[in-house]
């Protein structure tokens, strides 16, 4: 019979067939799969819940989920959340009967895919649909660090608004959170320029009132993401440098407002080169050159640049210093993950509570007189100090003690900061050049800043012109900071994104509710006077902690690029290397080993400007050029941007930044309600691309 024979072509069977357990896929056909990326999303690499980079994915059920593109199911990996497809060549499946896709939908009405995106958008696949949303950020997970993984149930999102008490209680909980960020600068370069502790008094209350009146222009005007604005570490070092210039050191009546009034011309002319920046569109040109492997190594090197003023600092006091460094790290790292009313308390205020414990330690043991020796006076300078027993303790009584500061008692209960407060704005165009050129590093700093935290709270990333946008804002935000005289421009906090993770607040409103609390905070002069008597080395051994977590915020831009691939690696190698190299060549060019300088150790790295090795004619371009290249942030970026964008790279590989393209936010409610400016300001401009939407 025919069934019989043996040579007969077998009945085909069911389809389509079951696949074989032998069968080997096809090779792969695209550049992840030959390279064995797997991103989670926006291009990041995969990571485990301890936020360590993995090279192969969990295994999850290879049944249950359905490529929605090939209309098959996965064999041994699930589709892979930055909207690519699995391409290994599998038999098609049909889908169990019951699985049903999940979308979410916004409170306008427009759902959201649960496909995630390439830095916050997917690229659309044949027949092209429209762009894909941002996964819903309640199905989020964010890991204990903060920002590695998706699905962050974020507990309020851009728009929330669920009452004022709730608002709030976290709009506080957000600013005491990043506290460090806002309070610490002022308390390193009054002194540096001069000041007594009530200048410092004085000008923290500055910097507060300033960063709740530029927090609620940029919330309402500017990016419009929940972004705290304030005193950015980028502008510490060149203000560092401008105090330590050489016509400065012979100065002793009046320094410090003299100082001032010359930090304040910078800081102005800089940031109106930022403003013409954003509002004239130019920034929405230049962010096609910023990618995640420049901003890395541009943010790192800023906190890697203050290696010289850390530990040398807490050294003065190692038993306060130190204690101060390790409560912090216990509470950050060993502590994190204990919750008390649903709050880690632990992980979100280490910095304050590492400071309030520190600082009862330090009291103690004053008050128990351990820094008390017979027949020694603090107030006594110690060249006038006739014991040698004295002369060899004033150093620990002096760093050590915490009663060796009167700002408390001499800050009145109220004060109002004004513009120009300190005096008319002197300008020299040198200085003004240099504060350009940290005004373009602190708009990348804000470009990462936008993308992460729009890939946290908000339905895409902005457009373009939401960019610039903010980034002229900015601009303008750093005019008033200079008016004011705060001594640094006011820019977005890279520790903004960290908060927002960790917290898992990303709600407008509490932000702005939080600077409103902030100004009022400001007029008690009483406030600026408390932190101001904060004892130097511990202000050190917190600034040890914030620049590592600066340095490591930076580098964590990487989780959009494909970090293991060997071109990224090399480019950013190179970045951070030349960024300490070349500055330290500038610092150290001319110097004799022995020579004798009124300036501390610590602040030798900044007075570069009269021995570098650019000695022309013109002194105004010699101070402008050996400055900036001594500058590890400024080197650190030109070595990254001229590297990454001649480089040849794919996209995927490089990481480019998506932002959402600006006629298909116009026709999304939901992205227009997230980033279009209030109060029909927006209809007016919105002929102007680079403002509106």
């Amino acid at each position: 019979m025919p069934d019989s024979d043996p040579k007969a072509p077998q009945r085909p069977g069911p389809w389509p067939p079951a696949p074989l357990p032998d069968a080997k896929a096809m090779p792969p056909s695209t550049w992840a799969k030959k390279t064995g990326f797997r991103p989670k999303f926006s291009g990041e690499a995969n990571a485990s819940d301890s936020g360590q980079i993995s090279l192969q994915p969990k295994p999850k059920e290879p049944d249950t989920n359905v490529d929605l593109e090939a209309g098959r199911a996965p064999a041994t990996a699930p589709t892979p959340a930055n909207g690519v497809a699995h391409r290994d060549k599998v038999p098609p499946l049909p889908p169990p009967k019951d699985h049903v896709v999940k979308k979410r939908r916004d409170s306008d009405g427009v759902p959201k895919s649960s496909v995630s995106s390439i830095n916050g958008q997917a690229p659309p696949p044949p027949p092209p649909p429209p762009p894909g949303r941002r996964a819903a950020s309640h199905e989020d997970i964010v890991d204990d660090d903060g920002f590695v993984s998706r699905n962050s149930h974020m507990k309020y999102e851009l728009r929330d608004s669920p009452g004022l008490v709730p608002i709030g209680v976290y709009g506080i909980q957000h600013y005491v959170s990043i506290l460090g960020s806002l309070i610490l600068i002022p308390l390193v370069m009054v002194p540096a320029m001069g000041g007594s502790r009530e200048d410092t008094s004085a000008v923290v209350s500055t910097v507060l009132f300033v960063s709740g009146m530029t927090t609620l222009l940029h919330t309402n005007f500017g990016s419009r993401l929940p972004l705290i604005q304030g005193p950015s570490f980028v502008y510490l070092a060149p203000a560092l440098a401008i105090i330590n210039s050489s016509e400065f050191q012979g100065l002793n009546e009046n320094k410090f407002k003299h100082i001032m009034k010359e930090l304040q011309g910078a800081i102005i002319i800089g940031s109106a080169f930022q403003t013409f920046l954003g509002y004239t569109g130019l920034m929405s040109l230049l962010v096609r050159l910023i990618n995640p492997v420049v901003v890395s190594p541009t943010i790192a090197a800023v906190g890697l640049s203050f290696y010289s003023y850390g530990f040398p600092i807490v050294g003065t006091c190692l038993e306060i210093g130190a204690v101060q460094i390790l409560v912090v790290i216990v509470f950050s790292l060993y502590l994190r993950k204990i919750s008390v009313f649903g709050h880690r308390i632990f992980l979100i205020y280490a910095v304050p509570l590492g400071l309030a414990i520190t600082w009862a330690v330090a009291f103690l043991l004053t008050e128990a007189g351990v820094y008390n020796y017979n027949g020694c006076d603090i107030n006594i300078p110690s060249s006038n100090m006739v014991s040698e027993h004295c002369r060899k303790h004033v150093s620990k009584m002096k760093h050590c003690r915490v009663d060796t500061s009167y700002a408390l008692e001499s800050s009145p209960w109220f004060r109002f900061p004004y513009p120009l407060q300190w005096g008319t704005p002197v300008f020299h165009w040198k200085m003004a050049l240099v504060m350009c050129v940290v005004s373009l590093i602190s708009s990348v700093d804000s470009v990462g800043s936008y993308h992460a935290s729009s890939l946290l709270v908000a339905s895409r990333p902005p457009t373009p012109g939401v960019l610039s946008r903010g980034i002229g804002l900015e601009g303008l935000s750093s005019v008033l900071a200079g008016l004011w005289g705060t001594g640094t421009g006011s820019t977005t906090l890279t520790e903004n994104v960290h908060t927002i993770a960790v917290t898992k607040m990303g709600s407008r409103r509490a932000v702005q509710l939080g600077a409103c609390f902030l100004i009022l905070l400001s007029l008690v002069g009483k406030v600026g006077g408390f932190i101001a008597s904060i004892p130097e080395v511990m202000v050190a051994g917190l600034l040890c902690f914030m620049w590592a977590m600066l340095t490591a915020l930076g580098l964590s831009n990487l989780r959009y690029s494909e970090a293991g691939s060997s071109r990224n690696i090399i480019i950013i190698g190179l970045s951070l290397f030349f960024s300490l190299s070349v500055p330290a060549y500038f610092q150290q060019y001319g110097i004799s080993p022995h020579s004798n300088s009124s300036v501390p150790s610590y602040f030798q790295p900044y007075i570069v400007a009269s021995h570098g090795p650019f000695r022309t004619q013109y002194g105004g371009l010699n101070y402008f050029l050996n400055t900036t290249f001594s500058l590890h942030m400024v080197v650190a970026f030109l070595v990254a941007v001229i590297l990454d964008n001649t480089v040849p790279g794919s996209k995927q590989e490089r990481g480019v930044y998506v932002w959402s393209e600006t006629e298909v936010a116009r026709r999304e409610p939901a992205v227009a309600n997230d980033y279009e400016l209030p109060l029909r300001v927006g209809r007016i401009f919105r002929w102007v691309k680079w403002v509106g939407l």
